[in-house]
């Protein structure tokens, strides 16, 4: 029997936000690996769209759960709200950079 192919999860922007996507699922033990890592070099001799970093799962079974996960950190809740010191704070950020205060739940 044959064994199933590792999957592509999906392709990053860049590396940084690659290796983060990578990070956070084996954080979730979901064995990960960052693919064309390197290719940003021969953009231009070769399409861009082919140049980007390319995120891949080891176990074929995560797959749905690696896809929820990444659901999730591709879409983090942006927030905006007012802390008490006066400071707007607004994305995803649930601590006022201000003053430090946590933002009222």
């Amino acid at each position: 029997m044959l064994k199933p192919t590792m999957p592509r999860l999906t392709q990053a922007p860049n590396l940084a936000i690659a290796t983060l996507w990578a990070d956070a699922l084996k954080g979730e033990g979901i064995a990960t690996s960052v693919q064309r890592q390197y290719l940003s070099s021969v953009a231009g001799e070769l399409p861009p769209d082919q140049c980007l970093p390319e995120v891949w799962i080891q176990d074929a079974a995560q797959e749905v759960r690696a896809r929820e996960l990444l659901y999730q950190l591709q879409h983090v809740p942006q927030r905006r709200w007012r802390c008490s010191c006066g400071e707007l704070v607004e994305g995803g950020f649930e601590q006022c950079w201000a003053c430090a205060a946590w933002m009222p739940r």
